[in-house]
């Protein structure tokens, strides 16, 4: 029956299981705290990280996006950051994104954004880390000491207020051109 075990090895990885991660964080403001495995198909984790990643003024945590906090993980454990993480800002009320002169369509606002306590001096390291993967807004506030990560579009800027928006195909563009060429169409 060895070769019936090897059949459901082999097949074993075609099943994606969620894997649980750990990760351990401070929310500044509120003094929340979270230690634990978590991922994002295990309710109760999820659960205990939006509570925790909510404001105070928060009646209700808002479901926080498993995305985010997934970025968030990678990037801390692909630059070493220190554990517990501390966060400067999770999910934000609109009177408290208002309070702090958030943007108005702050992925705060979502539940989809955590601002990260990171030294000036690792600032650019860590910032790079978050960009390369691709998968979000990444912000810099060196003089604040922290760092924006988000699971929104891919977008960067730093507290200068310069922003940088990822390039996105202009399949309209594209459309027109080849309706004025038709010889080039493919």
């Amino acid at each position: 029956m060895i070769l019936g075990s090897a059949a459901v090895a082999l097949a074993a990885p075609t099943v994606r299981a969620a894997t649980p991660r750990r990760l351990a964080f401070r929310h500044a403001a509120t003094g929340a705290t979270f230690n634990g495995p978590w991922h994002e198909a295990d309710p109760v984790a999820m659960a205990e990280l939006s509570a925790a990643l909510a404001d105070s003024s928060a009646i209700r945590p808002r479901p926080f996006d498993a995305d985010a906090i997934g970025i968030v993980w990678e990037v801390s454990t692909s630059a070493r950051l220190p554990s517990p993480l501390v966060v400067r800002s999770g999910y934000r009320t609109p009177a408290i994104n208002a309070a702090v002169h958030g943007a108005g369509d702050s992925q705060h606002l979502r539940a989809s954004a955590l601002d990260v306590e990171v030294t000036a001096a690792r600032m650019p390291a860590v910032a790079g880390i978050a960009l390369a993967l691709g998968r979000g807004g990444v912000g810099m506030y060196p003089s604040r000491g922290f760092l924006h990560i988000d699971s929104g579009p891919v977008r960067r800027w730093s507290e200068t207020g310069a922003r940088t928006v990822a390039p996105v195909e202009d399949r309209i563009g594209r459309i027109a051109a080849a309706w004025q060429n038709p010889g080039n169409q493919r």
